[in-house]
């Protein structure tokens, strides 16, 4: 006589919950609201004092999840970091800047490129990228070193775009030879005093109200004048 009754098998109920990986159409779900959540708790509480657990909790995910997808914090930051550099290079590189001319059109482009970069957000997440680069030097280096790339290669198809939108031959000192380089000097020139600022501790609002005044159009007249007398080769 058995001692313990004997416990049927049931068949596994056909539609219930799997565990493992999500479906397929779901994975960029949880991908986004992980790297949603990992940007919103490292900007509160900094690199150090962000938790993975906090960031699973903050994505309706659990750690494994995460773990699987990112290996430690160091990788979950630079994800976090070039999504969201994806997603404004993504939204500048869809940009048609407005103006019938070239000094227009370049003015235009400026003061998108600083909408874009002259957010809470964007500033925290460089903030937290140079304070980390001493302790995490290749995490520091990557993730700025990624931000200055794509940035200039999306100015370099953006500065093509509005000197061809002149006509052919109507700029003939402008080809695209020298976009690659003239969209580094662009950038420069433009971005980075501001950015620089705004990394000190300036106001982003009284920063924005820069972006329709003379600033832009005064260094886009002195990027065209170098460019045209040869500065920029």
């Amino acid at each position: 006589m058995a001692m313990f009754p004997v416990m049927k098998s049931r068949p596994a109920a056909r539609g219930g919950a799997r565990c493992g990986r999500p479906p397929r159409e779901l994975a960029g779900e949880v991908d986004e609201r992980i790297l949603e959540a990992a940007r919103k708790v490292f900007l509160d509480r900094g690199f150090e004092g962000a938790s993975v657990e906090e960031i699973a909790e903050a994505a309706r995910s659990g750690k494994p999840t995460i773990y699987a997808r990112y290996p430690n914090k160091q990788a979950l930051f630079a994800a976090a970091y070039t999504s969201a550099l994806a997603a404004r290079t993504a939204r500048l590189a869809s940009y048609t800047p407005a103006g019938t001319t070239i000094e227009e059109r370049l003015t235009s482009l400026g003061e998108a490129l600083l909408r874009e970069v002259l957010t809470s957000e964007w500033i925290g997440l460089i903030r937290l990228a140079i304070a980390e680069a001493r302790r995490f030097p290749d995490l520091g280096s990557s993730v700025l070193k990624i931000t200055r790339e794509r940035g200039i290669e999306t100015m370099g198809r953006l500065l093509g775009e509005a000197v061809h939108a002149e006509g052919p031959g109507k700029l003939p000192e402008f080809n695209s030879d020298h976009c690659a380089a003239g969209a580094r000097y662009f950038v420069d020139l433009i971005l980075l005093p501001v950015v620089m600022r705004a990394l000190s501790g300036e106001d982003l609002k009284a920063l924005h109200t820069e972006i329709g005044g003379p600033y832009i159009s005064q260094r886009v007249a002195f990027f065209l004048a170098a460019w045209r007398h040869g500065g920029l080769g």
